[in-house]
């Protein structure tokens, strides 16, 4: 059994972070009815009581027992990690595996990365190693962090990139969640650009979710939730986005929205966390869908985002799940992937469905799916049978696709607004390290990015001719 170590930077960071372990932890109770300390659970938590580690019941009257969260938690301000010390999960973690702050980084890409990158960086890298020694087969590093703020953006790509230098060989899976348009933190483009060019550079994988995308599936579920037709009254407790049923009480603004993203990693996990009959290794992640090194940022698309209350209506048919992942309804990006190029795909099910189910959906859907010409069958397939608490099946769709570009064009517009007047660009010059040139060879990496999307997208409908056969030296 391999294990994974989650690592969770700044407050977005940490709060997501917090509601996938409680989710897990709901998960694993489920199925694991006696508590048993299992490969399942070893593969995210693991037991600190070797004496009990037989028959020990780890769940009791939804308390935590002799289990700590394979996971770095780290924040520049301490509010949201004290308030998890706090709560329901705090027997998860103890001192080695948190480091925290009080000034934080008052939104600045640089102080993050520059100021308190250099500060702290033994400590981090201190507690990356204890992390990983507690891995029998340590397989993947999973960072979850925001791109608008100064810790996320700076800090979270600052232990991007020490991840890269300590453990060369264990991939990096980042969990990036973008800012919207309309963000409060007036420097949130600067911060974007100037981590995007770390994320490009020293990541394997990257899921984009934008904040925007999470707003509008929330106000979506809940306007549905309300409108009292019949057959659409959502079943509340077992919705995507409520963390009802499991640890954590009363919901707060963002917990619907975190949830959601707490969700993907739930699915994208589940093959290491439980059995299936044909379970995805996370390195296959970046393996099957990464033609190119740089092109690795994987559009996620989620299903079902919610249950009907009404048990007499029949759920959606399982057809109409695969094709609900195909639309932009259901993507944590605003992106419509149809209208662009796909490099490679992934479909990680969950649930009672059998392989055929699958194989038959991907040939109903191949012909409606722009598939570049060189990987016509670049589909990759995982099927977990435990399917998330509440539902009878599950799908994340992984995409790597051409029309991430549009979000990427709408960042570099939002930061040459801001860039040609040098609007508050004293801010981060004045922090030691930092200089003009990071914002100038950001916005190139960008651009140059943007760029690469664009020339794939330019052969959309056109077969390359075969290429000729090598000569052999006699």
């Amino acid at each position: 059994m391999t294990q994974s170590v989650v690592v969770q930077v700044g407050q977005c960071g940490n709060q997501v972070g917090c509601r996938f372990w409680d989710l897990a932890l709901r998960e694993h109770a489920h199925v694991n009815k006696k508590g048993l300390y299992d490969e399942a659970l070893s593969s995210f938590f693991r037991n600190v009581d070797s004496s009990k580690c037989d028959g020990e019941a780890h769940f009791v009257g939804g308390r935590i027992q002799h289990l700590k969260a394979r996971a770095v938690l780290v924040d520049m301000e301490e509010g949201v990690v004290n308030e998890i010390l706090q709560g329901p999960l705090r027997e998860m973690f103890d001192s080695t595996q948190l480091l925290t702050d009080v000034s934080g980084s008052g939104n600045n890409w640089a102080v993050g990365h520059m100021t308190y990158g250099s500060a702290y960086r033994e400590q981090i890298v201190d507690k990356l190693r204890k992390a990983a020694e507690h891995c029998d087969c340590l397989q993947c590093f999973f960072l979850i962090h925001s791109m608008g703020g100064g810790t996320g953006s700076g800090l979270g790509t600052k232990v991007l990139s020490l991840l890269e230098e300590e453990f060369p060989e264990v991939c990096r899976i980042v969990t990036s969640i973008y800012p919207s348009a309309e963000d409060d933190v007036v420097t949130s483009p600067y911060n974007s650009i100037l981590a995007m060019r770390e994320l490009t550079e020293h990541a394997d994988c990257v899921l984009p979710v934008e904040n925007q995308s999470l707003v509008d599936i929330v106000k979506k579920i809940k306007h549905m939730s309300h409108s009292g037709k019949p057959g659409t009254v959502i079943r509340r407790e077992s919705a995507i986005i409520s963390g009802q049923g499991g640890l954590i009480g009363a919901e707060k603004p963002f917990d619907a929205m975190n949830n959601i993203v707490a969700n993907l990693l739930l699915n994208i996990t589940s093959s290491a966390r439980f059995q299936g009959s044909l379970n995805m290794d996370l390195n296959e992640i970046a393996m099957n869908l990464v033609p190119f090194p740089r092109l690795h940022y994987l559009v996620p698309s989620l299903t079902p985002l919610y249950t009907l209350a009404d048990v007499s209506v029949p759920s959606r048919r399982l057809d109409q799940m695969f094709s609900d992942a195909f639309s932009k309804e259901h993507q944590l990006i605003r992106a419509d992937p149809k209208h662009s190029l796909y490099l490679a795909c992934a479909l990680m099910v969950r649930g009672n469905v059998q392989v055929s189910d699958l194989r038959r959906n991907i040939e109903r859907l191949k012909p409606s799916l722009p598939f570049v010409s060189w990987n016509q069958e670049g589909w990759k397939t995982g099927l977990c049978s435990v399917p998330p608490v509440g539902h009878s099946h599950s799908l994340l769709a992984l995409a790597n696709n051409t029309c991430v570009k549009t979000t990427f064009m709408e960042l570099r517009e939002r930061f040459t607004k801001l860039y040609r007047k040098k609007a508050h660009l004293h801010h981060y010059l004045h922090v030691e390290g930092m200089e003009q040139s990071h914002f100038s060879e950001a916005l190139s990496s960008l651009s140059s990015l943007i760029e690469e999307y664009q020339q794939l997208d330019a052969t959309k409908g056109r077969l390359m001719p075969d290429a000729p056969r090598l000569r052999i030296a006699r």
